[in-house]
């Protein structure tokens, strides 16, 4: 078999140029408990769309369960794992995001005594990734739901620090991920907080 090996035959596969991993956009929804009296709005004030410097796009892993028989093994599917989510964000002047994680982080268990949130929604919410194009169109969008801040980083002080800017890691606990071609998430479930229909629910548009 021939193989196209030419440059053309390249470009006709990589019509647009490939995707870049700078054209990006992350959203957060922030919980009602951490919103009231924080100063930050449930969709961060847009902050974390133009502060979030970094964060990933989510694998897809199962794992495997080793069958031995007769001196090999089948491996057949084990149990679906999802990854933790981490975001980096840059700390600017009104330090209202990293004020509001680490109320939505001491929301879950207090500083001085281990007493927390009781009720799931109370700390559960979602995030949001977006490929985009060198246009701004969205590729693809990625919603992570029910995460939680199970890290919120340090951020380094040094005198020796020039010629940069503070960041800071938030590492999010993730329960499951949608992913559709679209801007809007596929939603966990329906207005009546039923099961979804799983014809529809999950299905990742290749």
């Amino acid at each position: 078999m021939a193989f196209e090996a030419s440059i053309d035959h390249f470009k006709g596969v990589l019509k647009g140029g490939g995707v870049r991993p700078t054209m990006f956009a992350v959203s957060l929804s922030f919980p009602t408990g951490v919103v009231t009296g924080s100063g930050i709005s449930a969709d961060g004030d847009r902050r974390v769309t133009f502060l979030a410097e970094g964060a990933q796009l989510p694998p897809s892993s199962i794992g495997e369960i080793a069958v031995p028989f007769r001196g090999r093994q089948l491996k057949v599917a084990g149990d679906r794992e999802f990854a933790n989510w981490t975001v980096t964000i840059i700390n600017d002047d009104s330090f209202l995001i990293k004020n509001a994680m680490e109320k939505w982080s001491e929301k879950i268990q207090n500083h001085n005594f281990a007493l927390g949130a009781t009720l799931l929604e109370d700390y559960f919410s979602d995030g949001y990734v977006r490929q985009l194009d060198r246009d701004a169109t969205v590729l693809r969008t990625y919603a992570f739901r029910g995460v939680w801040p199970m890290n919120v980083g340090e951020i380094s002080l040094s005198f020796g620090d020039q010629d940069t800017y503070e960041k800071y890691d938030v590492e999010f606990c993730v329960q499951y991920w949608t992913g559709t071609n679209s801007e809007e998430p596929i939603e966990a479930q329906n207005t009546e907080g039923q099961a979804p229909d799983t014809s529809q629910f999950g299905v990742i548009n290749s």
